[in-house]
């Protein structure tokens, strides 16, 4: 993710602000119509009560229930994210809110811009206290964050390792260095993978086996671990390229069955040399079938 900077963020506000005055103007001018009967005090506390919702509680619902987006950041591809890189909640939407009424509404942005300047990751009080982060969403393509996949003859080697215990932060860690791991040096590239095999290795309990290099145990894993939550999402017998394997058939007796009456068959007919004939429907050892299949 790349950090929206000064003048992208400025106009996504600007953007912002347009709308929402223009929402608290319709809103003020239909309270003036609809309460010129009321006192002075009651038009005045409506006219406040229309204030903190349009100009405070409308980007905060606004942030809240588009997970960051408002109008000027979806139309400058910006979104507001923790510093984790997740989506915002409630909370950090009403802090953001709350104090952009100080740095942004009553300052006319000046406390803004100047933060926003000072902060390596562009800033603003609001997102210090709130935890947040403005991103860029439309950024270029570049091919530098393609994971390898890893050996062939590695595919399924790890399907038993319990991967409970290891952390979100270290899944990100892998993940991070498996993109990267092609524009780092040799050297530093593979202590890192050694680092980071170890890590999970501790993790799940089971060490890392000898003959597989570090960068191809963090790939196998990682893609182990795809595969399972690919699983739990969607239900799909095969994630990740692989084939679930098969649950082994159980033999199952069958119930008990009652055979239906057998059909009455006409006599033998007597042959040439006086002899009956057996039909050809009765096995050898004079048993009548019952009509029953055995299942498969």
């Amino acid at each position: 993710m790349r950090p929206a900077r000064l003048p992208s963020r400025a106009l996504a506000v600007l953007l912002d602000l347009v709308v929402t005055v223009a929402v608290y103007v319709a809103v003020t001018v239909a309270l003036v119509a609809s309460t010129s009967s009321l006192d002075g005090a009651a038009q005045t506390a409506l006219t406040i009560a229309a204030f903190v919702l349009v100009l405070v509680g409308g980007p905060i619902a606004v942030e809240t229930l588009s997970h960051g987006r408002s109008l000027g950041k979806m139309a400058c591809g910006l979104r507001v994210v923790r510093d984790d890189g997740g989506p915002i909640r409630f909370r950090h939407a009403l802090v953001r809110g709350l104090i952009g009424v100080i740095e942004i509404l009553m300052t006319f942005g000046v406390v803004a811009c100047i933060a926003s300047l000072v902060s390596a990751r562009g800033r603003r009080l609001g997102d210090v206290f709130a935890g947040t982060l403005v991103v860029r969403e439309r950024v270029p393509f570049s091919s530098a964050g393609f994971m390898p996949p890893p050996p062939l003859w590695l595919a399924g080697r790890f399907s038993g390792l319990d991967l409970s215990a290891v952390p979100d932060d270290l899944w990100l860690a892998v993940r991070q260095y498996l993109t990267r791991a092609g524009q780092l040096d040799p050297r530093v590239g593979w202590a890192m993978a050694e680092r980071l095999a170890a890590d999970v290795a501790a993790r799940t309990g089971a060490p890392v086996p000898r003959e597989v290099p570090p960068p191809a145990y963090l790939a196998a894993v990682l893609q182990e671990r795809q595969a399972r939550e690919a699983r739990r999402a969607f239900g799909q017998a095969s994630a990740g390229g692989r084939t679930a394997p098969a649950a082994p058939e159980v033999p199952v007796s069958p119930a008990p069955v009652t055979p239906p009456p057998a059909p009455v068959a006409p006599p033998p007919a007597p042959s040439s040399d006086g002899r009956s004939e057996v039909s050809r429907d009765v096995p050898p050892d004079g048993r009548r079938g019952t009509g029953f299949v055995p299942p498969a």
